[in-house]
């Protein structure tokens, strides 16, 4: 096998001249991204589509990073702002209408232990699934093999090692579960800030007019 096969396949490979050019693909185009005019929505847009191996009116706020793209799969009207880092050594799935606050890191990648594994430059990556719905917030850390559930809120400087359910208020290193997202929270914004009823009108009205659960789930 070669390694390019090894690593899709979830095995130990080591990064040799044929995966470092399926790299350069996407270094070429995150320093395109990086570098663009901020004000240029739409080429912006129609570079983070180039790059993402798949996507439907996704948005990212640059600078971005991450080791190949193609590896990274999201559903609609994705969000990330600055300073995303995902390394997509395996598969980052994520669902419909998922936020990813700034300085974010996805991590598919790892290494052995033991210094005599790792010394012989032997990597592997293991696949990350983010559900539909999903906040996750500043500073995050999601480690490799993490599943999170939909409609789940990971609060902000947390390091995910483990999976973490749906309907989840989560937080903390390592990450756990706080407290379940309850109907109480439909229109709930910031601790204990005066009830914007203005905006909850608004809510309302875009809830009766929307009819999409797939869009504003109900607990």
């Amino acid at each position: 096998m070669t390694n390019q096969e090894r690593r899709d396949s979830g095995m130990l490979y080591i990064t040799d001249d044929a995966v470092m050019e399926e790299q350069a693909t996407a270094r070429r185009l995150t320093h395109k991204l990086n570098t663009m005019d901020r004000s240029d929505y739409k080429g912006l847009q129609a570079v983070v589509k180039e790059l993402l191996g798949k996507s439907d009116n996704a948005w990212i706020n640059p600078p971005f990073y991450c080791d190949y793209g193609k590896n990274i799969e999201v559903g609609k009207n994705f969000f990330a702002n600055y300073n995303c880092t995902i390394l997509d050594v395996g598969k980052v799935r994520i669902g419909d209408y998922c936020q990813l606050a700034p300085n974010v890191a996805i991590y598919t990648a790892g290494h052995p232990l033991h210094p005599a594994a790792r010394n012989s430059l032997y990597e592997y990556g293991i696949d990350v699934t983010i559900g539909n719905n999903v906040w996750i917030g500043g500073n995050v850390v999601i480690l490799p093999g993490v599943r999170i559930g939909d409609n789940t809120v990971i609060g902000a400087g947390s390091v995910v090692t483990k999976d973490i359910p749906a309907w989840s208020v989560a937080a903390g290193n390592p990450c756990r579960v706080i407290r379940k997202i309850t109907e109480e929270d439909r229109y709930r914004y910031f601790r204990n800030l005066p009830d914007d009823s203005e905006a909850v009108r608004h809510m309302r009205e875009i809830w009766a007019k929307a009819q999409d659960p797939e869009k504003f789930p109900t607990a």
